[in-house]
């Protein structure tokens, strides 16, 4: 959450010339209304369901750059079909996610004490982050521009190996 998955996931897919997807513009898509919107409406385990087959669905039939929604890699089947990917994680500290996120109006996990609850996203998920990622990317104090380049960087390395 604030590590730039999307805006960085579209400039590495534009620099390696593949496709960009974004699970949650494919659940938004397909629930016809924003992710914060299904929260409200539909509650989170409705929404854990529509990103799980949307991130079912892209693992199975994308060939390019995935940015997944921060909270998929919580789900063990997401986790098990995610070891035969390349994986990176852009990692992010609390500082920098609060700063990137706002007061999380559009994101329905942050209301009430937002930089408490980054904190507690934060906790516990960057050790699941980190068991599924074959490489780390630290995003604080950089820009988009920059984590893309050092994204590019180690999948180039990577494919070169």
């Amino acid at each position: 959450m604030g590590a730039g998955k999307t805006t960085v996931g579209r400039l590495v897919a534009d620099a390696l010339g593949v496709r960009f997807l974004d699970t949650d513009e494919v659940v938004e898509r397909e629930a016809g209304k924003p992710v914060a919107e299904i929260f409200v409406d539909d509650g989170e385990p409705h929404f854990r369901a529509l990103e799980r087959a949307a991130v079912t669905a892209a693992l199975e039939g994308h060939d390019g750059v995935l940015a997944l929604g921060g909270g998929a890699v919580m789900d063990p089947a997401t986790q098990e079909q995610l070891t035969a990917h390349e994986v990176v994680f852009l990692r992010v500290g609390l500082t920098d996610a609060a700063q990137r996120v706002g007061l999380g109006v559009s994101r329905p996990l942050l209301l009430g004490n937002v930089r408490g609850r980054i904190k507690q996203l934060l906790d516990e998920r960057t050790p699941v982050y980190e068991s599924v990622a074959r490489h780390v990317v630290d995003t604080d104090g950089l820009t988009a521009a920059e984590v893309a380049d050092r994204v590019r960087a180690v999948v180039e390395d990577e494919v070169r190996e």
